[in-house]
Parts: C-alpha cells; structure tokens; sequence
C-alpha cells in the first residue's frame, strides 16, 4: 500500500515508462509517414471517438469492480484484526490469565494461523500483474515483498511446538488447519471442565469468524476479474491507441491554416496522441494494478503490516517485554 499524499510524477513517469514510450512510438509513426505524403493514412476522428466513449465505459466499469475489490480486501482484515483482539481477551481471562501456558499455546498459534494465511494469499496466480515489467521496474530498489524473502516453514517454526509444526506442514491448507487445532484445543479443554458452555461457545464463535475472513480472501485471491471483461477492455484500448494518432492528423494539419506555422503544426499530433492514448492506458492500468488485492503489488492490502500489528497487540496482552518491531513504510510502500 502506497502511504504517501500521492503518487510522484516521477514514480509515475517510472511505472508507466514502457507503455508511454510505444506510445509515443505509435504517434511519431503516423506523423512522420503523414508529413512525407502519406495522407491516406488520415482517419476520420468521429469513429475513434465513438471507440473511446466505449473504452471509457468499460475502464470505468473496470476500475469500479477493482476498487469494491480492494475495499472488500481491507474489509475483511479489518474484521481479522476486531476478531483477533476480541479472542486474544477471551482466551486469557477464560483460561488462567497472562501467565498460562494454556493462553500463549493459544495465541502463539493464532500468530501461525495469521503467518499462513498472509503466505497463502501471496501465492502467485497466472492471472495476476505483480510480476509484470511496470510493477518490477517500480519495485525494484523500492520495496520487498516479504514472504517471498522467507520461509514459511522458518516462520512457523517460532509459533509451534516441534510436533504441531511437522503437522501442520503435511497440511495442503496450513491456515485451515490450524483454526482445526484452535478448535480441537477448545474441545478438549471443555471436556476436561477447563472451560464452560458458554465459553465454549463464545470462542468457537470467534473460530467460525477466523474461516469465514479466511474464506473470503480466499476467494478474491483465486477468483480473478472475469476474463471476458479483461480481455474486451484490452482489445478495445488496443486499438483504440493504434488508431488515436491517425484520427488526430488532419485536425493537427490544420490547427496552422494561416499562421506561421502552417505546415508545422502536424508535429503538434506526437505529443497530443500520446497524451490522450497515455491517459486511457494508464486509467486501465491503475484498475489492473488493484484488481489483486493480496498478490504484493504497491497498491495491496498490508497484509504483513497488519498481521504484526495484531501479533504486537496481543503480546501485550500478555505483558511480553521483547515484542516484535512494527513494518514500517519503506519509500512509502507497506506490504
């Protein structure tokens, strides 16, 4: 997540570097052949305008659906840091108080179950644009997704006794099972009369919430933009850019009718075709660069940053002295 006022022209400029360059390319080409006689080539600008109407729909409609998927997103790990608070009192004041081995098994795995859900929801996916030119050209020397500079296995390790973490590594859905272990743990403290009904109940109320949160990233994370969607809106915008500067050309010609720059101003159509053709691909690409909210984008949910706010947050529940330092911004990007 992007923390600063907003983005630089610089940053910008760097993110979309690739795409304004072609740009540029694509407009200098259909000036250049126009000027050395190439006329013919001069389109009538009334059905390209009709084609942007149609690419600005369809941004648009793209840009919205990004952005409730985004929000979702923060929704939902809104409610995991709520939930987790809520639960860290509870099994506390529920089962022997700050000092109890009980209580720290508890939250120790609570800090595993929110370690493997982060690790889940940055698994890559073929449809996702992390990996993408414009977003590695802008990450490198800026920032570093975490779990792809860890190990999930190590992590873990610090949460779980030997035999738990062996366990939960034959696991295909490690999140999933360790909310099992939660729930068993609770069970079994029921049985032996450690905790009533009714503190029963309440903590597996906050179990249910846990897989439900989970459930829902899950799903934003394995159910992409529809493709169709995706795919009309790049095909429009592609030619909706190829033909943008050919449109343009004769109402460049003739912006110098009568002027001293009659003849001239047909230069006018480089910067101006890929001005307006720059707007429209980078409208598309900031919809595309939040459509993923979990994959490590500058534009994703903290996920890290947020699961040690809450581990922070316990600890102190429990008067832990050595508590882990917060994930800081690094050149305004948290993850």
């Amino acid at each position: 997540m992007h923390t600063g006022k907003r983005y630089s022209p610089l940053e910008f400029f760097k993110w979309t570097k690739q795409a304004t360059f072609c740009l540029f390319i694509i407009s200098s080409i259909a000036t250049v052949l126009y000027y050395f006689g190439w006329k013919f080539l001069a389109l009538p600008w009334q059905p390209i305008a009709i084609i942007a109407t149609a690419v600005a729909f369809i941004v648009g409609f793209k840009n919205n659906a990004s952005y409730n998927r985004i929000w979702e997103a923060r929704q939902i790990y809104g409610a995991i840091i709520n939930d987790s608070r809520s639960f860290a009192y509870s099994v506390r004041d529920a089962l022997g108080g700050k000092e109890s081995d009980v209580v720290k098994r508890i939250f120790y795995r609570h800090f595993a179950w929110l370690t493997a859900v982060r690790f889940q929801l940055r698994e890559p996916r073929s449809w996702e644009n992390v990996d993408n030119d414009g977003n590695s050209n802008f990450r490198k020397g800026r920032y570093e997704i975490p779990e792809l500079n860890s190990n999930l296995s190590d992590e873990l390790k610090s949460f779980l006794s030997t035999e738990e973490h062996q366990y939960i590594l034959s696991k295909k859905n490690k999140a999933t099972q360790l909310t099992a272990l939660q729930s068993e743990d609770f069970a079994k403290l029921k049985k032996e009369g450690k905790i009533n009904d009714f503190q029963w109940t309440l903590l597996q109320q906050s179990i249910i919430k846990f897989t439900d949160n989970q459930g829902k990233a899950e799903r934003i994370k394995n159910f992409p933009y529809p493709r169709n969607f995706a795919s009309i809106t790049t095909y429009l915008l592609f030619i909706f850019v190829v033909l943008a500067p050919f449109g343009l050309l004769k109402e460049m010609d003739k912006l110098g009718d009568g002027t001293f720059l009659e003849g001239f101003t047909i230069w006018f159509n480089i910067p101006f075709a890929a001005m307006i053709t720059w707007a429209f691909h980078t409208l598309d690409t900031v919809g595309e660069s939040s459509v993923n909210p979990f994959e490590g984008s500058a534009n994703d949910i903290p996920i890290t940053q947020i699961s040690r706010t809450i581990e922070i947050d316990m600890r102190d529940m429990l008067d832990e002295k050595d508590l882990p330092a917060p994930i800081l911004p690094q050149n305004n990007i948290v993850l």
